[in-house]
């Protein structure tokens, strides 16, 4: 399907608001995150919505997935379709072990007048320079760097599809994201760029969100280690988010750098 140019730019709006402001979510949701058996697939939905885990909004864009193996290696995958309200694509898990499954997006946003209209252009580096008209007023540029990830497990967990990759803002596990257990602990590292990222606020939401009164969302602060941990109140699907803004950009257009990071995880019963 191909997104025409008015929702590429509202979705670049959304993508820009703090997350105390979104009103949509970027998830990833597998149809399962620990499986065994001897050819076992998984399907995975991603999307942009308005309710957590129910695509009801925007397609989630594929442009950058990248389905790490077990053993470190890049998977393709399989039957990729985008539909009016979600993307759907296939893994098949030929190794033991976990798969990391992340959409790493990387971005710049301009907002800037010409003979005193607004123009909005979203798009990569190298491209804002032939974009921008000779005539453009009030340029104001932000670099994105937003990745979306899920986990999932063929038999026993493993860690060689975890290693960060130094960039942006990731998720480090401290207990393995297909090992969560309601009633129990988790721990989990936040990192900027490589480095541990303190004193960033993580918000913890419990899918479901429709059928509650109370969204049910947790509020947590990474300490000076970027270390985080979360007990989980109930089995489901979880939602983890954070965001940082800073000025560490890499063109010099861009006076502004806004990181983001989502994962979803699936929390079993005791």
């Amino acid at each position: 399907m191909k997104i025409n140019a008015l929702k590429v730019s509202a979705l670049a709006l959304a993508a820009l608001m703090p997350l105390a402001a979104h009103a949509h979510r970027l998830w990833m949701l597998p149809s399962a995150t620990v499986l065994s058996g001897n050819d076992p697939w998984v399907t995975v939905d991603a999307a942009v919505s308005n309710d957590l885990f129910y695509a009801d909004h925007f397609p989630l864009r594929l442009d950058g997935l990248v389905v790490t193996a077990p053993d470190g290696s890049a998977v393709k995958p399989e039957n990729e379709s985008t539909g009016r309200y979600r993307s759907v694509f296939d893994v098949h898990l030929t190794q033991d072990g976990t798969y990391r499954l992340a959409v790493d997006n990387r971005a710049v946003f301009a907002s800037y007048k010409v003979n005193g209209e607004t123009k909005r252009w979203r798009g990569d580096a190298d491209a804002l320079a032939r974009t921008l008209p000779a005539n453009a007023q009030d340029v104001e540029v932000t670099e994105s760097e937003a990745r979306v990830e899920s986990f999932v497990t063929r038999g026993k967990p493993s860690v060689g599809a975890l290693k960060p990759a130094g960039h942006g803002l990731e998720l480090v596990p401290v207990t393995h994201p297909n090992d969560l257990v309601a009633g129990s602990n988790a721990g989990f590292r936040l990192l900027l760029d490589g480095k541990p990222a303190a004193n960033v606020k993580v918000s913890v939401v419990p899918g479901g969100g429709r059928y509650r009164d109370q969204p049910g969302d947790t509020t947590l602060t990474t300490d000076a280690e970027g270390k985080f941990d979360v007990k989980w109140p109930n089995a489901g699907m979880y939602y983890v988010e954070a965001e940082v803004r800073d000025n560490h950009t890499s063109i010099e257009q861009a006076k502004s750098r806004r990181a983001s990071y989502a994962a979803t995880l699936e929390v079993l019963p005791q």
